[in-house]
């Protein structure tokens, strides 16, 4: 028999968060940098990132990307499609931007292969992000345990699921890092195609909750529309939060730049869009449909702007609340909520 669960479930724009009385002088006091240590992996993250992470789109983890934001110590997930030749390229021209980098991997065995290559060849790459839509299959989860075998000493980030027993279950097979988001990316459009998800606010608050309890850390996948749901996932406890569309249109962004009326744009996708499948796999295959939308973003100039303001933005959430270090955040953070019912989730 169906189930159906009564509970109240929100998104980033359900709530707000609730100021409380602050110390903090300055915007400037605020100490946005993390130090992680995890549950398998023996090598580490700098000690002194900025927990952001550009999502491994090919429109948007790009090399160009990757020297950007590692200069405001913000990682990137590489996407995977780039060959070893163009990894041995960018690792000789910035072998410094390299321990702000995550390789990514699907589940193909020419996948696995490249990844290994990219990995011998370039040791300073510190994180794997093995990235599938669906990490509620069994497949995965056996998946992530081979993976772990072959890489002991590398961070294993592994995704997408948004319910606590399932972050358990990936933690405990090897994986270091969850990533948290059904269907709330921007070009994602799972939820209108299969009806699954789970409103993005209240999968971080329960798996960040589950992940910290088995020394895990969760990514908040999707959903960041403004500096603002930047600092709500922090706050609801995400240890990572990863973004596409606020990291679309830039110079660093991939995607065909095109003008029209006068106007620049740049093509941003879903890696599950028609337009990816067609890109890397020659097209949507038979039994399948597509799960990704592709639009045209306004081209937005230099990614160095939209940085800092969205670094200024969690700052200045972190003033309003009295946290003066990122990590104080979901301590001091109280959501208010300000919808009487939820939002259409497909709207």
């Amino acid at each position: 028999m169906p189930h159906l669960d009564h509970s109240v479930r929100l998104d980033f724009k359900d709530v707000l968060i609730r100021p409380k009385r602050s110390t903090i002088r300055s915007r400037a006091d605020v100490d946005l940098t993390r130090h992680f240590t995890f549950r398998y992996a023996k090598k580490r993250l700098p000690d002194d990132i900025v927990p952001i992470i550009s999502a491994n789109m090919d429109t948007i983890g790009t090399f160009g990307m990757a020297v950007a934001l590692a200069e405001h110590k913000v990682l990137t997930a590489i996407h995977k499609h780039y060959p070893l030749d163009k990894w041995l390229e960018f690792a000789k021209e910035h072998p410094n931007v390299l321990p702000y980098t995550v390789a990514s991997c699907g589940m193909a065995d020419e996948d696995v292969t490249r990844l290994k290559q990219i990995l011998d060849a370039i040791p300073d790459v510190p994180a794997i992000c093995l990235d599938v839509a669906n990490g509620y299959s069994e497949h995965f989860v056996e998946f992530v345990k081979t993976v772990r075998s072959k890489f002991p000493e590398h961070i294993i980030i592994a995704g997408n699921v948004v319910t606590g027993e399932m972050v358990e279950q990936l933690i405990l097979n090897g994986a270091d890092i969850i990533k948290v988001g059904i269907g709330p990316g921007s070009v994602c459009t799972t939820r209108r195609q299969t009806g699954v998800g789970y409103p993005q606010l209240s999968a971080v608050l329960e798996c960040a909750d589950a992940a910290h309890g088995l020394k895990g850390h969760i990514i908040s996948d999707g959903g960041c529309t403004c500096p603002g749901d930047v600092s709500k996932a922090f706050g609801a406890g995400a240890d990572f939060v990863m973004m596409g569309g606020m990291f679309a249109g830039h110079d660093q962004s991939g995607g065909e730049l095109v003008e029209r009326d006068g106007k620049k744009y740049k093509i941003f996708y879903g890696m599950s869009s028609t337009t990816a499948m067609q890109k890397h796999s020659g097209g949507v295959a038979n039994y399948r449909s597509s799960e990704g939308k592709t639009v045209e973003v306004s081209y937005r100039g230099d990614v160095h702007d939209t940085v800092r303001d969205i670094l200024g933005g969690v700052r200045s959430t972190c003033t309003y609340v009295g946290a003066e270090k990122l990590k104080e955040l979901p301590r001091r953070t109280t959501f208010i909520r300000v919808t009487m019912q939820l939002n259409n989730v497909f709207s």
